[in-house]
C-alpha cells in the first residue's frame, strides 16, 4: 500500500513542503496564525513586555493559554525570554529578529485592516 502525499516522509532536500505534515516551516506557520500567536507578535512589535503586560494589552487570553502560546513562539525562535532573579521573578518578552521579520507583515495587515475599516464606517 502506498502512503499519501501527506503521510510521506520530507526527504532532505524538501524540507520545507509545507503540504507536508512533518515540515518544519507548517509548525512555525501553525504558531504564528494560531489564535493568540498574531496577537502576541503584534504587541511586542514596538517594545518588550512582562508577562502581566502581555496579559493585559491582549484582552480576552488567559494566562494558560498566554504561557503555551509564548512557549511555542519562544521553541519557533520568534521571541527571547529573559528572567530577572527577583522574587517573584520578573518575565521580560520580546521579538527576535526572526519574530521581527514575521511581525512586520502582521502588524501592516492588522494596520491595514484597521485603515480601511476606518473608511468604511466613515462612508455610512
Amino acid at each position: 500500500m502506498t502512503e499519501g502525499l501527506q503521510r510521506r516522509r520530507v526527504e532532505a532536500g524538501a524540507r520545507y513542503e509545507v503540504f507536508h505534515t512533518d515540515c518544519l516551516a507548517r509548525d512555525v506557520v501553525d504558531h504564528v496564525t494560531s489564535r493568540w500567536g498574531i496577537w502576541v507578535l503584534i504587541s511586542l512589535r514596538r517594545n518588550s513586555l512582562r508577562f502581566f503586560e502581555l496579559r493585559e494589552s491582549i484582552h480576552g487570553i488567559s494566562e494558560k493559554m498566554l504561557a503555551q502560546t509564548l512557549r511555542s513562539l519562544l521553541e519557533d525562535g520568534l521571541i527571547w525570554r529573559e528572567v530577572e532573579p527577583t522574587t517573584p521573578p520578573q518575565v521580560t518578552y520580546g521579538l527576535t529578529e526572526f519574530g521581527r521579520d514575521i511581525g512586520e507583515p502582521l502588524s501592516e495587515l492588522f494596520d491595514r485592516i484597521t485603515r480601511r475599516l476606518s473608511e468604511r464606517d466613515a462612508e455610512q
